[in-house]
């Protein structure tokens, strides 16, 4: 636990030069209402704010300390859920994935000069459970003991195996993270919010033989399911994801945590709603280069991080861009949103090299226009 007092914590981020969305909405009013609160884990306002204090560059900047920080402290967190997902209101549709069998998303990238691979992954909690800066040892090993039972369900394409981290070789935790299968322990705005708290205890990774499944236990979130693949193919990653999704659901003991305006609740407010990440990487040499490429992403409701996840850096021309906006639209909305962004992005690459004909122009065009 820190020794630094939220008192503390608050004047220096106050005072501070910090972009984060913590600091555009966190006023002396709201501080002074909510710092001696406490919710049912007894979560407080310093669990939740503190990496974002500690970290002045952070993005968002808060965590929730539980699930029931988010009523707990929403004098903070409405504000900043607001202004993240450009909503005017906190409200959440109930969950819609569209019909799985007729989707007719088509290939990303017809040429299969820009996109290398494809992911679509959700993060999950479960029900009753706390959040890293409140979670004991032994919640910890139960919940990874809960999802060890639940991933037994998955059969065919989905059958797998659990991976403890506590035991794994290094040389396997480094062959995986440089296949982009399993998540760093190395993010500083993460390690000062509790998340490697009993590190690797109570960690894991789920896969399938093809790795194109995957399920991470008690990292951010409690569950993250990933389907990914190599290649272009939005449609069969989904597919695949949705119907993991409908198995444990319909065939496990978990329960996740939902919320009537917030939708599936996660660690993370920028992660709230849908908590659907669709993402590409995509070799951008030309869009990436131009002063406007950060405005360009905003303008199409993407955005963009490294390969290696939130908080890494490019790996040469390669980068991943993904759907930014997860609150207030359903699952499908989100997909949707993210084709019509990937083609617009394709569009200016290949207007800007040169290199595009008028007829994948045209097909271009015609996928954004479709999905807008």
């Amino acid at each position: 636990m820190s020794t630094i007092s939220v008192e503390d914590h608050w004047n220096r981020l106050k005072h501070a030069q910090s972009t984060s969305f913590l600091k555009r909405n966190m006023t002396e009013l709201i501080f002074r209402e909510l710092k001696d609160k406490l919710t049912y884990f007894n979560g407080t306002l310093l669990d939740c704010i503190q990496g974002g204090c500690i970290n002045l560059d952070s993005g968002c900047g808060i965590y929730a300390s539980d699930p029931e920080a988010y009523d707990v402290f929403s004098g903070i967190f409405h504000p900043i859920i607001k202004d993240y997902h450009k909503v005017d209101t906190v409200s959440h549709p109930n969950p819609d994935f569209g019909d799985i069998n007729n989707l007719g998303f088509g290939d990303l990238d017809p040429t299969k000069r820009y996109i290398t691979s494809t992911r679509v992954r959700v993060g999950r909690s479960q029900a009753g459970f706390p959040f890293h800066p409140t979670a004991k040892l032994k919640d910890r090993v139960e919940l990874e003991s809960r999802a060890k039972e639940a991933l037994d369900v998955f059969s065919g394409e989905l059958d797998g195996s659990y991976y403890p981290l506590s035991g794994m070789s290094r040389e396997k935790q480094t062959e995986l993270i440089e296949e982009h299968y399993l998540y760093l322990q190395e993010n500083r705005f993460l390690g000062d919010a509790h998340v490697y708290d009993d590190w690797p205890v109570g960690r894991g990774i789920f896969y399938n033989p093809d790795k194109t499944f995957l399920v991470w236990v008690n990292e951010e979130d409690h569950l993250r399911f990933i389907s990914m693949q190599k290649g272009s193919d939005l449609g069969a990653v989904y597919k695949r994801l949705v119907t993991a999704l409908n198995t444990i659901e319909e065939k496990s003991s978990l329960k996740f945590g939902h919320h009537s305006k917030l939708g599936y609740l996660t660690f993370c407010p920028s992660n709230l709603g849908t908590t659907l990440r669709a993402s590409v990487h995509i070799r951008i040499p030309c869009l990436a280069s131009q002063p406007y490429f950060h405005d360009f992403l905003e303008k199409h409701h993407l955005q963009v991080r490294g390969v290696n996840g939130v908080h890494t850096e490019m790996i040469g021309d390669i980068y991943d861009i993904s759907n930014k906006r997860r609150l207030g639209l359903t699952e499908i909305q989100a997909v949707r949103e993210m084709i019509a962004g990937v083609g617009a992005v394709l569009a200016e690459e290949q207007r800007l090299d040169g290199s595009i004909t008028h007829a994948e122009k045209q097909t271009l065009e015609g996928r954004v226009a479709a999905e807008t």
